[in-house]
């Protein structure tokens, strides 16, 4: 297997240099080149003159045919590499090149009555993959002898073989029980807003599992948001794999600019634009992105990122968030995943804890700031709770909280009190440690939370220990202190990818001359933990001294 790897090392300078992802492997050469000689004469079917796919520009994708069906083993009837990840901009002719492929793999099929599946995310793209694939073959007289259409079943059917290629929009349901020799799944990214998409992914893969011969392609954009759920899994994975880390039967190609040409718009360099995007000139016009850019540019942060994700397949993060907490400019910078619990607790002489957040459709948000001993920076480790109820109430950030809750940041509740039991064993700690701050050590909301207050007192922390913390505008000192800390490196956190999107989602308001974040104008993307981070960076701002300190200078005095 090592002479099939698929890892590319060096890839950041291949795709700089305008260079092919495929990498170079063992193929055998005959079906390589039989798959190729079909795809050269299937035409491109909505293009002015309907183009044969050789003379289309599709070069590109010509090699990841070669590789899809030059890795069958025809002696074994083995497919060396099963799994194919394929990430590109919008436009780059990726609906008429996946058609193609799959109508490739039916005529080279040599499995009876064999299922191919395209998958979409919805019913409305599966329709349009259908009618795509099905014009594919109207535009040769040849293939539509070849080829019969059942329109109502979105399946097309190979009148010799009995092969039968089924457009689907996914569902488990619908995929479960499937026993496809190949599978095409577009827009993954899309699957990301259902709850459910693990499942059908799992479904997906265990049709492949008695067939050695067949394979499983996804065609993506990047996300219009930050990649989530079972998108941000795949796209990991694929990652990995082209990274060397990973040895995996699968082929990632993915046009993405290496990160350091990608940040501070260097996404915007018109000379970029054709390493990401293989059709430029061709499918996707120039003229066409540089109005769109600027255009966006107008409209707004939220237009730019936008047009980044889709046409750029720039990864959407915190520095797109321009119109939201400055501070989330520099909080990708303050990252430190050496922070724990233990090590804050060791490197700290004093900390501060700021709740915030704990409704039957809410984050319980958590954080404790503590002040190191050494440099006299603030540390924060943040923590969120969630009652299973948000799961039914919010099904659309779901996936979502499946990945914090993998991370170990959050925890869904599987009983009612077990985020305030958890919570408060945090604070014990803390407290039994001697660095839990002797006043104002506990920052909850003004409205507060009953429930934690009477387990507070449980601990003996109660009284001047826990403070009320004026929430809306009355934050502005610790929003604005918070953004100069991140910015001057003397605030660090634990790196979490929870408190990474609480802090993207984070919008802020002006009310005279004091900025606000409010629960309502992030809408369903919770804030819970930022408020919490914000709760104790009031406490901390106030210079607080730990219980143990002030026990030593009683002694002393």
């Amino acid at each position: 297997m090592d002479k099939w790897s698929t890892a590319c090392p060096g890839w950041q300078a291949k795709i700089l240099a305008g260079e092919g992802l495929v990498p170079d492997l063992p193929l055998f050469k005959e079906e390589a080149a039989r798959a190729l000689r079909i795809f050269d004469r299937l035409r491109v079917p909505d293009v002015v003159g309907q183009p044969l796919m050789k003379d289309a520009g599709a070069d590109w994708f010509r090699d990841i045919v070669a590789a899809l069906f030059g890795s069958f083993d025809p002696d074994a009837n083995r497919r060396m590499i099963q799994e194919f990840f394929l990430l590109i901009p919008k436009k780059n002719g990726k609906s008429s090149y996946s058609a193609a492929l799959m109508l490739v793999a039916m005529i080279v099929n040599r499995r009876p009555n064999a299922e191919f599946l395209l998958v979409a995310p919805t019913k409305e793209i599966a329709n349009i993959a259908f009618k795509q694939a099905w014009n594919t073959v109207k535009a040769d007289d040849e293939l539509a002898k070849l080829f019969h259409p059942q329109y109502h079943q979105r399946t097309i059917t190979h009148r010799r073989t009995g092969a039968q290629l089924q457009i689907k929009a996914a569902d488990t349901d619908t995929i479960t029980g499937s026993k496809s020799a190949g599978i095409l799944i577009d827009e993954t990214h899309v699957f990301a807003k259902r709850s459910n998409a693990a499942d059908v992914f799992v479904e997906i893969r265990g049709s492949l599992a008695a067939r050695p011969d067949g394979f499983l392609i996804q065609v993506t954009t990047q996300s219009k948001d930050p990649p989530a759920g079972v998108f941000k899994a795949e796209l990991s994975r694929a990652r990995k794999v082209r990274d060397g880390k990973m040895i995996l039967p699968i082929l990632p190609i993915l046009y993405e600019l290496p990160d350091e040409d990608a940040d501070d718009n260097g996404w915007k360099d018109e000379a970029m634009w054709p390493l990401v995007n293989p059709n430029l000139g061709r499918s996707v016009d120039e003229t066409f992105l540089k109005n769109q850019l600027i255009a966006a540019e107008e409209d707004g942060p939220e237009a730019l990122a936008l047009f980044a994700s889709q046409h750029l397949n720039v990864e959407i993060g915190l520095r797109f968030k321009t119109d939201g907490w400055v501070g989330a400019t520099y909080w990708p910078d303050a990252a430190d995943k050496s922070i724990t619990l233990d090590s804050l607790i060791e490197r700290c002489d004093v900390a501060v804890v700021g709740v915030d957040g704990g409704g039957l459709d809410d984050l319980l948000g958590f954080c404790v700031i503590g002040r190191c001993k050494a440099t006299r920076d603030w540390l924060a480790w943040c923590r969120a709770w969630a009652q299973d109820d948000v799961l039914e109430r919010r099904k659309e950030i779901v996936p979502r909280l499946r990945d914090f809750e993998k991370e170990k940041t959050l925890t869904i509740c599987s009983n009612p009190t077990q985020d305030i039991e958890e919570l408060i064993a945090i604070i014990r700690r803390l407290d039994e440690a001697g660095i839990l701050a002797d006043k104002w050590a506990i920052g909850l909301d003004q409205v507060g939370i009953p429930t934690m207050v009477d387990a507070l007192a449980g601990i003996g922390v109660e009284g001047d220990r826990i403070a009320a913390i004026a929430q809306g505008f009355r934050l502005n000192g610790a929003i604005l202190g918070a953004e100069r800390k991140l910015k001057d490196g003397t605030f660090w956190h634990d790196g979490s990818d929870l408190m990474s999107w609480c802090i993207g989602n984070v919008k802020i308001e002006l009310r005279g001359s004091a900025v606000m974040m409010t629960k309502q104008a992030a809408g369903k993307a919770k804030i819970d933990p930022v408020i919490a981070l914000l709760n104790a960076v009031q406490l901390m701002s106030r210079n607080p001294t730990s219980a143990a300190v002030v026990d030593v200078m009683a002694m002393i005095a």
